[in-house]
């Protein structure tokens, strides 16, 4: 299906939050709108998130939460080590509770405004999660109100043109066939490059084989090879959105363990990690900041969890310590996660292991027999002690690994996405490679560098769609300037 006009005001490319705010934003602004999405539905990763940041929004002052803008500014330029833009932090913070009333004013309903982990209660959970928000809601109202959708089409190609616009060059999925049609403005919203192994290896310093990226799958980064083309300054790449300990099924698609009591039991508590000599590296705790945890993981060349079946007890009947986002809740009883493990072992699963002793569950992972044994001898006499000396974990984490059956978990490192690749001003225009503006071209959520360093601040959550969300919004009115 080819577009149904060679001009437009206004062509995006991505149709997650950023794009699908940015059209609709730019619809509402009177404009001649295009947005592109190169797979068979819409939404992208974006169709997966649970909510967004802000504060000082309706709902928290419903609840009588109040969190200083300058507070949030200082954490997260900090938390980035000043890789951040100040700028960008300050207008995305200072526009975050119209966001969110933006959102609502659409027909978005929320359920509520939480913290996740050590954090603030800054996370505003949408009803029927991201999918609902844009299938239901925002992407119907954008076609509504004059905006086109075309699907199976990936844009593969920028040129700017001498009269100033931007040509984009189309490829049709179904027919092959390419084309071009013109835009006064352009906004990258394309959603990063997690999926792209090939970049991931380039860019960034995590090893590949042990990420496991829970997205769409549509984030191979053809926004920022686009825009790197034609000049723009690459900037910010080597961040991706880990998020702690996963486990890999080699059968099924990495999003499904999302949902599993399983995967949160084994990757997502503060109980017992070691690694490929058998010892623990790290307080446990830090699954508390995802992000943290999943840069912990990776200190070390493989890492397991071992849980004994007094602490799966535990689980089922008092609920765990740490959840999966609203996927499973944090203090959720895991009625199922028994259940779950003995599938999983029924199955033959590579990331389970099941012995009576812990000298039969070493030899079944791997692991040196003696070094494991003096390992959990001397964890729990640190939980008898009530006293954690090797890494001061909490003592009520020191639950001890002392009733059999025992079970290890090979943990991989889950990430949700990529952030950054093109610099931006606080306008979200693009920067070419000589700090100057690229006339017309804009990117908006993740392939916009300013937000993090190299780790997202998970203490302020629902940052990355929030801002996903503000900048395509953000780009819109500035393009409607720009077009004036």
């Amino acid at each position: 299906m080819r577009s149904k006009q060679d001009s437009y005001d206004v062509v995006v490319i991505g149709s997650g939050a950023a794009g699908i705010a940015a059209g609709l934003t730019a619809v509402q602004n009177g404009r001649s709108v295009l947005l592109l999405e190169k797979g068979k539905t819409t939404g992208g990763s974006s169709n997966y998130t649970e909510g967004l940041f802000a504060i000082n929004s309706y709902l928290q002052k419903a609840k009588g939460i109040h969190i200083k803008a300058t507070d949030v500014l200082s954490e997260e330029v900090n938390y980035s080590k000043y890789k951040a833009d100040s700028r960008i932090w300050r207008n995305y913070i200072n526009s975050s509770a119209e966001n969110v009333q933006w959102l609502h004013d659409q027909g978005v309903e929320f359920e509520g405004v939480q913290a996740m982990g050590a954090g603030e209660a800054t996370w505003h959970i949408y009803k029927g999660m991201g999918h609902g928000v844009i299938h239901d809601v925002l992407q119907p109202k954008f076609v509504e109100q004059g905006g086109e959708v075309l699907t199976l089409t990936r844009a593969i190609k920028l040129t700017r043109q001498a009269d100033g616009r931007l040509r984009v060059t189309l490829r049709d999925h179904q027919s092959g066939d390419k084309y071009d049609v013109l835009a006064r403005a352009v906004v990258l919203a394309s959603g990063g490059y997690l999926n792209n192994s090939k970049m991931i290896i380039e860019e960034t310093d995590y090893d590949e084989s042990r990420l496991v990226p829970v997205s769409s799958g549509k984030g191979t980064g053809d926004g920022l090879r686009m825009a790197w083309n034609i000049g723009a300054q690459k900037y910010g790449t080597g961040m991706a959105m880990l998020f702690g300990g996963y486990l890999r099924d080699e059968n099924e698609p990495s999003y499904k363990m999302m949902a599993s009591q399983m995967n949160t039991a084994a990757g997502q508590q503060p109980l017992l990690w070691v690694n490929q000599d058998g010892e623990r590296f790290v307080n446990e705790e830090v699954v508390y900041n995802f992000s943290l945890a999943g840069n912990a993981l990776y200190t070390q060349s493989q890492v397991f969890s071992i849980l004994d079946q007094g602490v799966i007890d535990k689980m089922a009947v008092d609920g765990n310590f740490m959840g999966l986002g609203i996927y499973v809740k944090r203090g959720q009883k895991m009625d199922q996660l028994q259940a779950e493990i003995d599938q999983a072992l029924a199955d033959k699963k590579s990331f389970i292991y099941k012995a009576d002793t812990i000298e039969e569950l070493a030899e079944q992972m791997n692991l040196p027999v003696e070094k494991l044994v003096a390992t959990i001898q001397r964890y729990n006499q640190f939980a008898d002690q009530g006293n954690d000396g090797d890494f001061g974990k909490d003592p009520q984490y020191l639950q001890k690994v002392a009733q059999g059956p025992f079970y290890g978990f090979h943990l991989n490192v889950g990430a949700f996405c990529t952030m950054g690749g093109l610099k931006v001003t606080p306008a979200n225009e693009v920067i070419d490679n000589k700090a100057h503006v690229i006339p017309g071209l804009y990117a908006a959520g993740n392939d916009a560098s300013g937000l993090v360093g190299d780790t997202y601040g998970p203490n302020m959550p629902g940052t990355c769609v929030g801002y996903a969300f503000y900048s395509g919004r953000n780009a819109a009115h500035h393009i409607d300037e720009y077009l004036k």
